[in-house]
């Protein structure tokens, strides 16, 4: 499975939600791993993000399916990256097989 790190800005929709009804974020975190992503962790954050979230995914349009009905919703943006263990970077600078070498563009 692969890493992916989910930054989240709330809309003023959102942090008016979430005002109201802090239990909403565990709602949206089942609803989540619903859709076949696993929550290793999550954070509040202070400055320009209000979340940051890592999650392990089958692959990438498992993620694009998870940020797409999260952004549809008009409570929240995303930013999602790719993230790869310092090992699957250096094998992939190596010319090693693994994830990291799979991802490149054909």
């Amino acid at each position: 499975m692969a890493v992916y790190l989910m930054l989240t800005t709330l809309t003023d929709e959102g942090r008016k939600t979430i005002k109201a009804t802090p239990a909403r974020i565990k709602e949206v975190n089942k609803e989540v791993e619903a859709m076949g992503v696993k929550i290793l962790a999550q954070y509040a954050l202070l400055g320009p993000y209000d979340f940051i979230n890592i999650l392990e995914a089958p692959n990438s349009e498992t993620m694009v399916r998870v940020a797409v009905e999260l952004g549809s919703r008009g409570t929240l943006g995303t930013l999602t990256m790719a993230a790869l263990t310092m090992d699957e970077f250096t094998r992939s600078l190596k010319g090693g097989t693994g994830r990291a070498r799979a991802r490149k563009p054909a």
